[in-house]
């Protein structure tokens, strides 16, 4: 791998051990484990503080990815204020059916939206334990990664000038439109799943309506109810892939969740103000390899998983925890195990999370396939979910994460 531009020569150069590029998660996660450990690093985010700490993301992070966090010192605010669920509900054929994971396993969610966690780790990062970022920087471009000194150019916010930093090792955390998604080589291997299916994805000022999770299988689509907090709900509705927001309006939106979300002995949805309306095309991507020379990717720049079984931000923690524990292994003790593993150890884990949201969507979107046999089935997969102690036993391992517990 060469690169990917050509050095800037009439520049200074900084030097930090690592240079991360993104301050989502995975990013500030890796920032923090190397701050613990005395390791200088420079993390680069084009988005400004402010931006990273509202920007709408997941909210459900699984009980073994809090316990990494607590351990490392990064979850302390988070074990205050987070909502602890136990439960979900599945709705289908005018009914509903509770699912008591916590029972069966004692293990639960975390509820914790994405912005409260990345304010948690970069006021950790930056203002507490004095970690190196620059946001708002612009034209990152990464050099050498194919050598032993690799190098990160970019241009500053602040003074307008390229700056260059020489590193030994780059984590690519910007995500599947960063830059370092795009200094792959030829060689890497890109495997990518569409679902064929759009989510409506929104945001009601309404209090949740229910007090766990609730799946709604219907012949219409798909819909969905998470609680953020006891003023916020988050909804889904499927929808074609590619359809634009704009077609739903509000009086449209809560008619079919309420349609949708219907089951007996229940009242209507609490409705109020759709405060964000976006169209997610279901798809799904892995990079493989992880690594390519000295640069190292984590969360969404090495894989995507579709928000059907909430697990995108559990993948970027399971990622950074492993990363961040190697490089600190390797800069501070000369250990080459954790790097060597790195990426066959991320890699059991996503395609583990990868297969279980291919069968939920299957249990999602069968009925409104419009194909007699797959919505027959997707009932069989409902049934035995609730008939079968195997079964429901099988599913809450998945469905938690503790399968392949970190």
């Amino acid at each position: 791998m060469t690169s990917t531009t050509p050095l800037p020569n009439s520049v200074a150069p900084q030097r930090f051990p690592v240079v991360v590029v993104g301050a989502g998660p995975a990013g500030l996660t890796v920032g923090n484990i190397l701050r613990a450990a005395g390791v200088e690093c420079l993390v680069l985010e084009t988005e400004t503080r402010e931006f990273i700490e509202q920007r709408p993301r997941a909210g459900v992070i699984e009980e073994w990815a809090v316990r990494g966090l607590q351990r490392r010192g990064l979850a302390d605010t988070l074990l205050e204020r987070a909502q602890q669920h136990t439960e979900c509900e599945f709705r289908f054929g005018g009914e509903r059916f509770r699912f008591s994971y916590g029972e069966l396993t004692g293990t639960h969610h975390f509820v914790y939206p994405q912005p409260l966690l990345v304010t948690d780790l970069v006021r950790e990062y930056a203002d507490v334990r004095g970690g190196q970022v620059r946001f708002g920087v612009r034209d990152v471009q990464l050099h050498d990664l194919d050598t032993d000194h690799p190098s990160v150019s970019y241009v500053s916010a602040e003074t307008g000038g390229r700056e260059v930093v020489e590193c030994d090792f780059v984590a690519g955390c910007d995500g599947g439109r960063g830059v370092t998604r795009g200094a792959l080589p030829g060689q890497a291997h890109i495997s990518r799943h569409d679902y064929g299916v759009g989510w409506l994805a929104l945001l009601a000022e309404a209090p949740p309506s229910n007090d766990c999770v609730v799946f709604g299988i219907h012949p219409n689509g798909f819909a969905g109810h998470m609680a953020r907090s006891p003023e916020v709900t988050r909804y889904y509705l499927e929808c074609p892939p590619g359809d634009d927001p704009e077609n739903w309006s509000q009086e449209r939106v809560w008619s079919e969740l309420q349609e949708r979300l219907a089951a007996t002995g229940l009242g209507p949805l609490t409705e109020g103000r759709l405060i964000e309306k976006r169209v997610l095309d279901m798809h799904s991507y892995v990079v493989e390899p992880m690594v390519f020379g000295r640069l190292f990717l984590a969360g969404d720049a090495a894989h995507l998983t579709a928000p059907i079984a909430a697990k995108g931000m559990n993948l970027a923690l399971h990622d950074a925890f492993l990363l961040g524990d190697a490089l600190v292994g390797y800069l501070t003790k000369g250990d080459e195990s954790g790097l060597d593993g790195y990426s066959e150890a991320c890699l059991r884990r996503v395609w583990d999370y990868q297969e279980f949201s291919q069968w939920l969507s299957e249990v999602y979107h069968g009925t409104s396939s419009g194909d007699a046999y797959r919505a027959g089935t997707t009932f069989a997969r409902l049934r035995r979910l609730f008939t079968s102690p195997a079964a429901a036993a099988a599913f809450a391992e998945q469905y938690l994460g503790t399968a392949t517990a970190y």
